[in-house]
C-alpha cells in the first residue's frame, strides 16, 4: 500500500493531456459481450477499473488483450457463467455486466455492485427496465439473477434521470425484439459514446444524447473498432487545478462543450480561460470571487468535480455554497480539508466554505475516488508536505497523475505506507 506525498506551493505550468473517459470505459467494456467477433476500443485510460474489468471478461471465457491504450476482446468464446462476487465488489460499474448479459444470453447473474462509498444508489432503475423487456429479477445470496425467455422490446420511463440505467437498458434492449423506447433518459456525453460504440457493432439506436432513446432490437452485433471520447472529468479536475496553481496549464485533448457549465462557474469567480477547438488555457488569478454551485444532471453542474471544486472555493473571497442534488453524502472530502485548516460546514446537503484561507499540509485520507481529487489540488495549494492515503480510489479514476502533476512542475511523489500506518488504515 501506497501514500501520495505533495509539496505544496509551486506553481503550475506546461500542458496536460487527458485521457479516455473512465465513464464510458465502464459501459464500453462490457458492451462488446454483446458482439459476435473482435472489438477494439481505442484510447482507453491507464486505470484500476480497467484492468477489473480485462479480468471479468476473461472469466466468462472472452480473450482480452491491451497493447498500449487499446483492448481488443474476442467474445465468440464467452459463456453465461455467474459472476456473484470477487471481482465485482471491487468497481460500481460491475452492473453494465447485467444488461450486456441479459442481452447476448437472456440471463445473468451478476453480484451486487462495488465502488465508492456516496450513500445510497439504489440500482432499482434497470431492474425496472430490465423487467418491462422481459426479464425475471430476484436477489439470491447477494446476487442480481437474470432470467428471460426472450426479450421485447417496451416503453420504459425511469423515474429518476439515471446514466447507468439508461445504458444498462440501452445494453439489453439492442438486441431484444421489437422497439424499446426509454424516456426521461440521461443525457451524459458517455451515454452518447456508448450509443457509438453500438451503432458501429450494427445496433439501430435514435435519440442518444436526449431525454428520449429509441432501440429497434437486432439479431445479432458484430466487431468494429471505437475510438473513446476524453474524460471530461479528468479534465474538469486539471481546469480547476490550474485555476487553484496555474501560472498558465493547456488541457489538451478535451471537448469544449462537455465542460460549459464549470467553465462558466470559473470565468464567474475570475478565472483566465481560453478555449480552443480541443484545447482548454487556464491560468490562476490573485483574487477569485465566491460562487455558488448545485449539481444537476447533464448539462448541469457534474456531481463528480463538486469535490475537487471545493477546494479551489477555500482560496475564494467571501463565502461560497455547494449543494449536491445527487448523491447528499459525496462530503466526506470536508473533514479532511478541515484538518488543512479549511473553513468549512456541512448542512444537509450543502457545504458552506468561507474565505480566502490558506490551507496547510496534513495527514489526509480519501474516501472515494474525487475526494481524492480534493485533496490532492488541496495538497498542491497549502504550505507544507500532505500526506494524502487511500490511493486505491484515485487510481481508479485517474491515469498517470504523479506523472502528469510533475511534468506541469508540481513536486509530487508516492512511498510505502509503514506496517504501522496500514494496521491504522484497516482500524480507520
Amino acid at each position: 500500500m501506497e501514500k501520495l506525498m505533495i509539496a505544496g506551493g509551486y506553481s503550475l505550468k506546461g500542458t496536460v493531456r487527458i485521457s479516455g473517459a473512465k465513464n464510458s470505459a465502464v459501459a464500453l467494456i462490457p458492451a462488446t459481450i454483446l458482439a459476435d467477433s473482435p472489438v477494439t476500443i481505442e484510447g482507453l485510460p491507464d486505470i484500476s477499473d480497467v484492468q477489473i474489468l480485462k479480468g471479468l471478461l476473461e472469466e466468462v471465457g472472452g480473450r482480452v488483450a491491451i497493447s498500449d491504450h487499446d483492448m481488443t476482446v474476442d467474445p465468440s468464446s464467452m459463456i453465461s457463467m455467474p459472476l456473484p462476487n470477487g471481482k465485482v465488489k471491487m468497481l460500481r460499474a460491475s452492473y453494465y455486466l447485467m444488461g450486456a448479459m441479459l442481452g447476448r444470453f437472456n440471463k445473468a447473474a451478476i453480484g451486487l455492485p462495488g465502488g465508492c462509498h456516496l450513500g445510497p444508489r439504489p440500482i432499482d432503475q434497470h431492474i425496472k427496465g430490465f423487467e418491462a423487456l422481459g426479464a425475471s429479477v430476484s436477489n439470491e445470496q447477494g446476487a442480481i439473477y437474470l432470467r428471460a425467455e426472450q426479450l421485447k422490446g417496451a416503453r420504459i420511463y425511469l423515474d429518476v434521470v439515471s446514466v447507468g440505467a439508461t445504458i444498462n437498458i440501452m445494453l439489453a434492449a439492442v438486441r431484444a425484439k421489437g422497439r424499446t423506447v426509454i424516456e426521461n433518459a440521461a443525457k451524459e456525453p458517455e451515454i452518447i459514446d456508448v450509443a457509438t460504440l453500438l451503432t458501429n457493432m450494427g445496433a439501430k439506436i435514435k435519440g442518444a444524447g436526449t431525454d428520449v432513446i429509441r432501440i429497434d432490437g437486432v439479431d445479432k452485433l458484430h466487431g468494429c473498432r471505437h475510438t473513446i471520447i476524453p474524460d471530461r472529468i479528468e479534465a474538469g479536475t486539471y481546469i480547476i487545478l490550474g485555476a487553484a496553481a496555474g501560472e498558465g496549464i493547456l488541457i489538451d485533448n478535451v471537448i469544449p462543450q462537455h465542460l460549459e457549465s464549470l467553465i462558466a462557474k470559473l470565468r464567474e469567480m475570475g478565472v483566465q480561460i481560453d478555449i480552443k477547438d480541443d484545447q482548454i488555457f487556464v491560468r490562476s488569478v490573485p483574487k477569485m470571487k465566491a460562487v455558488d454551485i448545485k449539481t444537476l444532471v447533464y448539462p448541469g453542474f457534474p456531481t463528480d468535480l463538486q469535490q475537487p471544486l471545493t477546494s479551489l472555493l477555500t482560496r475564494a473571497e467571501g463565502t461560497s455554497m455547494v449543494t449536491d442534488t445527487i448523491y447528499g453524502a459525496r462530503f466526506k472530502h470536508i473533514d479532511e480539508l478541515r484538518r488543512m485548516n479549511a473553513k468549512i460546514k456541512v448542512e444537509g446537503r450543502s457545504a458552506v466554505i468561507s474565505g480566502p484561507i490558506q490551507l496547510e499540509g496534513a495527514k489526509v485520507k480519501a474516501s472515494d475516488l474525487r475526494a481524492g481529487a480534493a485533496l490532492v489540488i488541496a495538497g498542491l495549494i497549502a504550505n507544507g508536505v500532505t500526506e494524502v492515503t487511500g490511493l486505491e480510489h484515485i487510481d481508479r479514476g485517474y491515469s498517470h497523475m504523479v506523472e502528469k502533476l510533475n511534468g506541469l512542475g508540481a513536486t509530487v511523489w508516492r512511498e510505502s505506507l509503514s506496517h504501522q500506518e496500514i494496521e491504522q488504515t484497516k482500524n480507520a
